[in-house]
């Protein structure tokens, strides 16, 4: 592992080259040498511990990293293998070089209440990302050739984006009466009979997490849609990870989103409960019947395979998303008008010069 002014590049331990985590295998290969190490393997050969990232004189990253804050919030950091100066917004905890394409883990950011507690790594690499995007952008029509041209196809980067998780046991209790009401007919009477019952339910449900994106950002979006992850594949962090992917920071408290998470949980378990009640009527249930208790939040990033186009004269930006633990495929497409008013245009002519011609005949 080489350290420089609290960044961390991976190093490979046989040939120097850089290191990046693998979806395909679960491990971190070198492309210049072919080497592979699991973590264990890292941890064993280079010395790298979980939680032993560098915080010089107790320096935050920015100030570590010799940074001065840019106009719009940019920060310059020197990549440690070239030099080269690298520009990046606040909340981005790992990036690329753009000389000699070294990934740069920003670990300063990961501090604190900014370090994560869960990833889930990914489990989609990048050939098995283009392939689904090919299949995907094959389904559609009048989308212009320059959403998916070689230039726009090398823009796709791994994600991982930042998410809350919130846990929490809920009690649902319910003890009041219910009614059922059966209807017989016979000839013009109908026979009605109520029976009146006594309800009780009691139980606690623990929740799974439930998952919020952290980001304020304009680019949220591309994070929000393609939910969910399956959370019992969240690893304990490590910045490992984060090898050969590009990362976002939180910029979202748990305070900012605990209301509305907390009614989210209540609206599920109030659904729960009514769908064993729904054989029952007259009964009502408020807030007294569910009671939502040991909430407690972490913090994971998850990994998404993005790709972002910017419509020529205009500020209108499109997107293709792609869970990398799921495959799940979210996106907004531009449209070729051009091919679009010609495709109209066929079928008009395909349409209605038949239909005169065949008026002419008849008439």
């Amino acid at each position: 592992m080489n350290e420089t002014a609290n960044q961390i590049s991976y190093r490979c331990p046989n040939c120097g080259g850089a290191l990046t985590f693998r979806p395909d295998s679960a491990n971190y290969g070198c492309a210049y040498c072919g080497s592979r190490f699991s973590l264990e393997e890292l941890e064993a050969r280079c010395g790298v511990q979980e939680g032993a990232e560098p915080d010089p004189a107790g320096e935050t990253g920015e100030q570590a990293a010799g940074g001065d804050q840019a106009e719009g919030d940019l920060v310059s950091y020197s990549c440690p293998s070239c030099g080269a100066q690298i520009l990046t917004d606040e909340s981005t905890v790992a990036t690329f070089c753009y000389y000699c394409h070294n990934t740069v883990i920003l670990s300063g950011r990961l501090k604190g209440a900014h370090r994560p507690d869960y990833v889930i790594p990914f489990a989609i690499d990048r050939k098995k990302a283009l392939s689904i995007f090919s299949s995907w952008i094959g389904q559609k029509r009048f989308v212009p050739k320059s959403f998916y041209d070689q230039q726009q196809i090398d823009t796709l980067s791994g994600v991982y984006f930042p998410y809350l998780l919130y846990r929490c046991d809920i009690r649902a209790h319910v003890d009041t009466e219910g009614r059922r009401v059966s209807r017989t007919s016979a000839g013009s009477f109908e026979e009605i009979t109520t029976s009146v019952y006594r309800v009780k339910r009691d139980g606690i449900l623990t929740k799974a997490a439930v998952a919020r994106n952290a980001l304020k950002k304009r680019n949220r979006l591309l994070a929000e849609a393609v939910q969910p992850f399956d959370t019992a594949a969240l690893k304990p962090f490590h910045m490992s990870y984060l090898s050969g992917f590009v990362a976002e920071r939180k910029d979202l408290s748990p305070d900012e989103i605990s209301g509305e998470i907390e009614r989210e949980v209540r609206e599920y378990a109030g659904s729960k409960l009514r769908s064993q009640l729904s054989e029952y009527e007259g009964i009502s249930l408020g807030e007294d019947n569910i009671q939502v208790s040991n909430g407690s939040w972490s913090y994971a990033l998850m990994p998404v395979w993005t790709m972002t186009y910017r419509e020529k004269g205009s500020d209108r930006l499109y997107y293709f998303s792609l869970n990398g633990q799921s495959g799940k495929v979210v996106g907004e497409l531009p449209v070729d008008r051009g091919a679009l008013l010609r495709y109209m245009l066929f079928l008009f002519a395909a349409v209605f010069i038949p239909l005169l011609a065949l008026s002419y005949f008849l008439f």
